[in-house]
């Protein structure tokens, strides 16, 4: 399972399951009720942008990112434009206990970000051209592709090593297979059969 037991010893996590499922799920009753960003057909679909923009789920979804982070280490957080934006938004905020810095990928550069950071085309936020361990964060994971690109296209275009990814939510549909596959370390918050029963 790709839940840290610690969180769910943790006592805020019953609450942002709760959240998630109130803020964040739907259940479309048959197989091939939601077309996903992945092209696939799912009976339940994820829209954690309210949980993120909610001030005590974004709480609860930072502080617990944190816990991990912290028992994981860290100089940087970021990830792919669009969810892991606000969700590195949040992790920065939230930290309280280190200096950790937060970026965003691009899906395609636009020129304008680097000037002053020294950062590749379409890496964008705090300066990683120094290099430091990363961990790559993502809303919610399907098949893992488009957070295992993002930590290709780090550890190509950077001197940062991405030490793990972490998601709000696994939809438990092969994305830790395709990380362990590909040598990234996995954990999600929250795993699909916590919120769907």
């Amino acid at each position: 399972m790709s839940v840290n037991p610690a969180l769910r010893n943790d006592s805020r996590w019953p609450r942002l399951v709760e959240a998630v499922r109130e803020l964040a799920f739907l259940d479309g009753g048959s197989d091939d009720a939601f077309t996903l960003a992945s092209g696939r057909n799912s009976r339940w679909f994820f829209d954690m942008k309210p949980v993120m923009m909610s001030p005590e789920a974004g709480r609860l979804v930072g502080d617990l990112m944190n816990l991990r982070i912290d028992e994981i280490g860290c100089k940087f957080v970021g990830g792919l434009e669009l969810g892991a934006v606000p969700l590195t938004a949040l992790v920065v905020a939230t930290d309280h206990s280190s200096d950790r810095l937060g970026f965003m990928v691009r899906k395609e550069a636009k020129g304008r970000g680097g000037r002053k950071t020294n950062n590749p085309p379409g890496v964008e936020g705090a300066s990683i051209s120094g290099g430091g361990d990363v961990i790559i964060l993502e809303d919610v994971t399907t098949t893992g592709g488009s957070a295992i690109k993002a930590v290709k296209r780090i550890e190509q275009e950077t001197p940062c090593k991405v030490v793990a990814v972490i998601s709000i939510l696994d939809r438990e549909e092969g994305g830790k297979e395709a990380f362990r596959e590909a040598g990234i370390a996995f954990e999600s918050l929250l795993v699909r059969s916590d919120i769907s029963g």
